[in-house]
């Protein structure tokens, strides 16, 4: 597996993150217990924006005999998952009836103890970091399941094969390439949708990964082979990207001719022209109650990650000698929206454009 030996913060070990080990030895989020056991333990790596609300529904989901182990290299994330794991067993009454949590101390030890891991991180070489770090010391010990290994990141296809071959070839379980759609609201609803990659040849794997990924997630699709997921979410996505530029100037343009805004994404969105950066995440403020522009574009899927995505859509579209004519406009777009208003969700393209519209 060529990959990158420098695994950085990721793994970052210290304290801290033994401080907040102990901080899971509650009745509702205990430590793993030194003794075998019969039941579960869940690997969940990446506390971001949606990989937090992603465990956070599969720790709701999960038997309660179970484990949960996390790990992410923001220690406040960490922290704040287990007190929230810890205020929701009490104010719910549920005390020794959610799943335990504890946090693991490296992506290895994670994947020594877990019959299911999952990762969510930003970028290609974090994925290939995490994966060899828990490849590069030898053969991991056998558990009573054969171990999957699911990566909801959205990264390149040539990525994902290679660390699916490093995992198929050293017989150390299944590798499922499995990015989402949905954004940040539909992890904290539980209502992503997922698209996987994995051998159909693989006995139970597929009818296995559709029952973890409905934990959460509301719909799931078997795209295909290892790397057939990441290949259907940058499709998908690329035209996300190229809807949502539209849409921001279909309102411009809109309201530039005195249309209210609200009308008219009512009439689009019975149009023809509908489509989810209209339904959904209407980039205008005040058009859409909880979208992201009508909280300061906070808390959506950042412009960053959907910058990343074209990229990487482009590059495999290139390595297939597949024409995507308005590619490179829309990379221009989101490259120079990136800069002005990097952290925010990328529907900002709409101040971007209004912006302009009041310098002509």
């Amino acid at each position: 597996m060529s990959v990158s030996c420098t695994l950085g913060p990721l793994m970052r070990r210290g304290t801290a993150s033994r401080s907040l080990t102990r901080l899971s030895q509650s009745p509702s989020t205990r430590a793993l217990s030194t003794t075998p056991r019969r039941d579960d333990t869940w690997g969940f790596i990446g506390l971001g924006q949606m990989g937090y609300n992603m465990a956070k529904n599969l720790h709701a989901k999960i038997p309660s005999g179970d484990t949960l182990l996390i790990r992410d290299v923001n220690e406040e994330s960490t922290k704040r998952f287990l007190k929230e794991a810890s205020e929701t067993a009490r104010s719910s009454g549920s005390k020794g009836t959610l799943p335990s949590v504890a946090v693991a101390d490296s992506a290895r030890e994670m994947a020594e103890k877990s019959n299911v891991i999952i990762t969510s991180l930003p970028e290609p070489q974090h994925v290939k970091d995490v994966f060899h770090s828990m490849l590069r010391q030898g053969p991991l010990p056998k558990l009573d399941k054969e171990r999957v290994f699911i990566d909801t990141s959205t990264i390149d296809p040539a990525s994902s094969k290679e660390i699916a071959n490093a995992i198929h070839t050293t017989t150390q379980g299944r590798f499922v390439d499995a990015p989402v759609s949905g954004g940040v609201v539909g992890a904290r609803a539980g209502t992503l949708s997922f698209m996987f990659g994995a051998s159909s040849q693989s006995g139970d794997l597929v009818d296995r990964v559709k029952a973890i990924l409905l934990l959460m997630g509301k719909k799931v699709w078997h795209m295909g082979e290892a790397g057939a997921g990441v290949s259907a979410k940058l499709a998908n996505n690329y035209i996300l990207a190229i809807n949502n530029i539209a849409t921001a100037e279909a309102m411009n343009l809109g309201m530039r001719w005195g249309l209210d805004p609200k009308s008219l994404q009512e009439l689009v969105s019975a149009s023809t022209g509908r489509c989810w950066p209209m339904d959904v995440n209407n980039p205008v403020p005040g058009v859409i109650e909880g979208a992201p522009a009508s909280r300061d574009y906070e808390g959506g899927f950042g412009v960053s990650l959907m910058n990343k995505d074209l990229r990487l859509a482009i590059t495999a579209a290139k390595e297939s000698d597949t024409p995507l004519t308005l590619a490179e406009v829309a990379r221009v777009v989101y490259s120079v929206v990136e800069k002005e208003h990097r952290g925010k969700d990328f529907s900002v393209v709409y101040k971007y454009l209004e912006g302009r519209s009041q310098q002509i």
